[in-house]
């Protein structure tokens, strides 16, 4: 519990009136003193017991190859002395990761992160461009690619290793008899450990400075939650800070993590696998959860090999009820669990730790121990008490450390006082439950993606016969939202919007491409020239809904 007395604490609600602050009612979680020297991978191996697990730290759901906890620490152990001797990697180095889901990349996360290097994880499926983007903000020295994503690597990159190759794979061999812990180079618990990247609230992709520290609150804070030795079954990217922060899970819980290293989600085979692992918990993204419940509707029978499933875990974005009761009635064995967080909070810092907690649907669950919060009137700055809507502000030590290079994004979230602006507009219940009412941000949600309207944006207006274009989201049932265009035409252009789609498909990764096209006269402003995006996204449901 922070520092304001017990006493003006709420212990319903864990708000405090007198600073207009909602405070964590979990029970403490065992941090280590933060000026302590110490990465992230010495403070996870240091949970694990002794002797080691017996069950498997890492299954592939298409190969059944499974890794034992023994075999992993060794190659944890080889790879980070590989990463020393072989190529110099150093303390700070930020190591760029282009591949798709494999056994290989939590022991390449922590080893990695053992000498001291910053992990930056992209996704593979980005462009040349985008990636060439996000290499700009990060800067690697280094980058590990498979052979089918290495020739979308930005040039200027010093040293390239292929995840798939003979001399990857050697480096697992011949460990070291020191501890993955042993190193010469002193390591902070301040010291950046991850930069992925986000969109913030606005614009492009930002490069978001994870520390040590961010990342063992993170992981703690999930594990607080009672629970027994799970089976976990990974389906979401692991590039994506939610997908990134569970790779870390087997060593902190001694569970089992089963990692679905698929191309693409497939209902079935997920299904299948949970039974083939005895999988008990289910990791997913929104639009996973509803293809399992389509799948279920229309065949019972695939219900059948999930008798050892106990809870579903869906973030990535919001859930709705109908969902869920969907979900609930072929699966009522199974407790579907939520959690809300951000890129740059480290992932969750609000979730439901019990299927007691998880029937309050529509919450996202209370804020995890550490965790302050406030609710803001946007209009007057005011904090606002339980039970009304605002702005939400969060502050704990797993706000990210800043986006890198830019002092000016960073101070427009991130204030000295270490209040994180969230850009949603949320509520918190008289007893402590958090509701995301809406979003402040203009970023929209695609199967759990974000998609910056002013990137779509600024690429259509390179369009030769476009003047004016605006984005916005569009709701659909199995992506969450889809993008759609409005675009003013330059005179005397003959525009299509078959040509306007492909245009854009051309240069950026699936997920962001328009999916409807809207010519107009004029775009809707305000007097300041920014576009009000509410009055295109009432349009786009006229337009749409006039044509059903």
């Amino acid at each position: 519990m922070p520092s304001t007395a017990a006493a003006a604490v709420d212990p319903a609600s864990g708000y405090c009136a007198a600073t207009g602050t909602f405070h964590s009612l979990r029970d403490p979680i065992p941090l280590p003193p933060p000026d302590l020297p110490l990465s992230f991978p010495a403070f996870a191996f240091s949970f694990l017991p002794t002797p080691l697990p017996a069950h498997p730290a890492l299954i592939d759901t298409a190969t059944g190859e499974a890794v034992s906890f023994p075999a992993f620490l060794a190659q944890v152990r080889a790879l980070a002395t590989a990463l020393r001797s072989h190529l110099r990697v150093s303390r700070g180095d930020v190591a760029f990761v282009l591949a798709p889901p494999s056994l290989r990349l939590p022991a390449l996360y922590f080893a990695l992160m053992a000498v001291g290097a910053v992990v930056s994880p992209a996704n593979p499926a980005l462009t040349t461009g985008e990636l060439a983007h996000l290499a700009a903000l990060s800067k690697p020295s280094l980058a590990f690619a498979v052979s089918a994503t290495a020739g979308k690597l930005p040039p200027g990159i010093a040293t390239v290793v292929l995840l798939d190759s003979p001399r990857f794979l050697s480096f697992f061999q011949g460990a070291s008899d020191s501890s993955v812990t042993d190193t010469a180079t002193v390591i902070h618990q301040s010291d950046p450990a991850a930069i992925l990247y986000s969109s913030g609230t606005t614009g492009r992709a930002k490069a978001v400075v994870l520390t040590h520290r961010n990342i063992m609150t993170s992981r703690v804070m999930a594990a607080s939650a009672p629970a027994a030795p799970e089976v976990l079954l990974l389906t979401v990217p692991v590039f994506h800070v939610y997908g990134f922060v569970l790779c870390f899970r087997p060593v902190m819980a001694a569970n089992t993590l089963v990692l679905h290293t698929a191309r693409r989600f497939d209902p079935r085979a997920v299904l299948e696998a949970i039974g083939r692992f005895s999988v008990t918990r289910l990791a997913l993204a929104p639009p996973a959860l509803l293809a399992i419940a389509k799948t279920a509707e229309g065949d019972e029978s695939v219900t059948a090999s999930t008798a050892t499933l106990q809870s579903v875990l869906c973030g990535g974005a919001s859930v709705s009820p109908e969902l869920i009761r969907r979900f609930s009635q072929k699966f009522p064995h199974v407790c579907v669990t939520q959690g809300y967080g951000l890129t740059e909070t480290t992932a969750g810092f609000c979730r439901s730790i019990s299927a007691q907690e998880s029937q309050r649907v529509g919450s996202v669950g209370r804020l995890s121990w550490g965790t302050e919060a406030k609710i803001i009137d946007p209009e007057t700055g005011a904090a606002l008490p339980p039970g009304v809507a605002g702005e939400l502000y969060v502050r704990g030590p797993f706000v990210m450390k800043g986006y890198l290079g830019d002092k000016e994004s960073t101070s427009e979230v991130l204030d000295s006082e270490g209040w994180l602006r969230t850009g949603d507009v949320c509520m918190i219940g008289k007893d402590g439950f958090l509701f995301v009412v809406d979003r402040m941000k203009e970023l929209i949600k695609y199967n759990g993606y974000q998609v910056a309207p002013a990137e779509l944006e600024d690429l259509l207006q390179t369009h030769p016969g476009i003047d004016e274009a605006a984005v916005v989201g569009y709701p659909d049932e199995q992506a969450g939202e889809l993008p759609v265009a409005f675009v003013v035409g330059r005179s005397g252009s003959d525009l299509h919007e078959a040509e306007i789609k492909d245009f854009v498909a051309k240069q950026v990764v699936h997920y962001k491409r328009i999916h409807r096209v809207f010519l107009v006269d004029s775009i809707p402003k305000n007097a300041s020239g920014k576009i009000l995006r509410k009055d295109l996204a009432k349009l786009v449901l006229h337009q749409i809904s006039a044509k059903l």
